[in-house]
């Protein structure tokens, strides 16, 4: 792999990063707001009140338009994995196929098929068969994100597999330990809560301008309670599984661990750096370090975030990369040997399997087994291994302002509770603005999620097995530049589109209620 095309890499890898966060612009509303539609329409049934309905009837319209136009840029993604990643999918398709195959099967006809029923089943079905249908959307849609999620878990830890060496294929050996691993299972929750997250976010944003504008401040300060409960609780739970995600972090992608930290020397006690600035190591010896201009730490917090040890050594870059005997980490040298191991070992079991030496085979076997979970690093033999860390300043910053935008959402829905409880959110100018202009801060924070998660784990594909330099397309790289471009023109206008549809039914309302419906308002 010494005569990598690295601008075929970068632009293939651009173009999926492209088209994974516009189309993370549309999903996370998606799976919040299929759900508080069903809670708003809930209420609806259960007390009979038309103003429930008129509510959920206005919150679905937002739904449909996003649901609709997410699809679009959801169905290319899944292209890209063959069109610019077939290394990829040959080399696992088998396992990563499975999850996304339940997806478009199971989930996505469901929520298809319900969809219908929940946009023109109004008045021809019954209220109990209707709601039913709405819940089942919701079930659906989330279901969709499951299978996705899975498929996105297995690529940083992948289990429940076997390689075939006379196919050269990795098999799924375990369906169960794929689908139950606990990076998936967090994966799942800490993503579908964030994004429950945003959707209440948006919900309160969208409803406080209402309010701003003096038009329907019934319909506003109902849905801002749903909302404001259902985004505090989805929080507390994001705060939960996302102290889970570090832990998984820290043992099964150490190195993506140390960058969203800045940590190049492994310490015990290790002090979580709250907020800080870098700044780049002038030393020639490390120049890719970078140093603190300033930080402000939790002692001990770190190392506890990691292990639940205060006590406990937490590795950083330098370990990594050049091993500690103390702590029985082997250098990435050693790992780059024990690949090139693996992948010669593999060359020669081909090879004497063709010419019949059956007990070469078998030789040729066994290493290659004792050596394939460092499979990955062989490709790196002779290569630079600072190819082998992450962007540490994208990481590290990343994922500081998404976890102060986190606890920001927080203060912003128990404020909002309150102030709706006491009836005062008609005098609270400040905090009107505020909820409005959260709804871009809630997305830039789902976005930058998906870059500490997907950035941290550069360069692989798949954690320690396979690099993207290997998992890349045979293609030219012009033509995966040109077309990076048209997703981008065709992406920005599905967004444009977006927003001025929605900003179209926003400014709009809700509908009026007919006045044989006002009974129980």
């Amino acid at each position: 792999m010494e005569n990598v095309d690295f601008s075929l890499v970068n632009w293939s890898r651009a173009q999926f990063a492209l088209t994974a966060m516009y189309h993370y612009l549309f999903v996370p509303l998606t799976l919040g707001l299929s759900f508080i539609v069903a809670f708003m329409e809930t209420l609806y049934v259960r007390t009979g009140n038309q103003e429930w309905k008129r509510i959920t009837k206005f919150w679905m319209s937002l739904f449909g338009i996003n649901f609709a136009i997410g699809v679009a840029t959801g169905l290319i993604l899944e292209f890209e994995f063959g069109t610019n990643w077939s290394n990829y999918s040959w080399f696992v398709g088998d396992i990563f196929g499975a999850p996304l195959a339940i997806e478009g099967i199971m989930a996505f006809f469901m929520e298809s098929t319900f969809i219908a029923v929940m946009f023109f089943g109004w008045n021809k079905v019954s209220k109990g068969f209707h709601l039913t249908s709405t819940w089942l959307v919701a079930i659906g849609s989330n279901l969709s994100a499951l299978w996705i999620l899975v498929a996105n878990a297995w690529m940083q830890n992948p289990v429940g597999m076997e390689f075939n060496p006379d196919t050269a294929r990795n098999e799924m050996a375990n369906f169960w330990e794929v689908l139950l691993s606990d990076v998936a299972i967090n994966k799942f929750l800490h993503t579908v809560l964030s994004a429950y997250v945003l959707s209440s976010v948006f919900v309160i944003g969208v409803s406080a301008w209402f309010i701003i504008k003096n038009r329907e401040y019934l319909f506003a300060k109902k849905s801002i309670r749903v909302a404001a409960v259902f985004g505090l609780l989805a929080s507390f739970l994001t705060v939960a599984t996302g102290d889970g995600s570090a832990r998984n972090m820290a043992k099964y992608q150490p190195m993506k661990f140390a960058a969203m930290e800045n940590l190049y020397d492994g310490q015990q006690n290790a002090p979580l750096a709250v907020i800080g600035l870098l700044k780049k190591n002038k030393e020639e010896l490390d120049p890719r370090k970078e140093d603190f201009v300033f930080k402000i730490e939790i002692p001990n917090m770190l190392s506890y975030m990691a292990y639940l040890d205060p006590n406990a050594y937490v590795p950083g870059i330098h370990d990594l990369v050049k091993g500690n005997t103390e702590h029985n980490i082997i250098s990435y040298q050693e790992r780059i040997d024990k690949g090139s191991v693996a992948i010669k070992s593999l060359a020669d079991y081909t090879n004497a399997k063709k010419s019949g030496n059956d007990s070469l085979a078998q030789v040729s076997l066994t290493n290659f087994k004792a050596n394939y979970a460092h499979f990955g690093y062989g490709y790196y033999a002779n290569r630079d291994m600072n190819e082998l860390i992450p962007n540490v300043p994208l990481v590290f910053y990343s994922f500081r302002i998404m976890v102060g935008l986190g606890m920001h959402f927080i203060l912003l829905f128990m404020v909002v509770l309150y102030l709706t409880r006491k009836d005062k959110m008609l005098s609270n100018k400040v905090v009107l603005y505020t909820a409005l202009w959260s709804i871009p801060l809630a997305y830039i924070a789902s976005e930058l999620g998906w870059v500490v998660a997907e950035v941290g784990r550069q360069p692989w594909v798949i954690q320690d097995i396979l690099p993207t330099i290997a998992a890349v397309s045979q293609v030219n790289s012009g033509s995966v530049q040109l077309t990076f471009w048209l997703f981008f023109v065709i992406f920005t206008g599905l967004l444009i589109a977006e927003i001025k549809i929605m900003t179209a039914q926003i400014r709009k309302g809700p509908d009026e209620l007919k006045q044989t419906e006002i009974n129980h308002v």
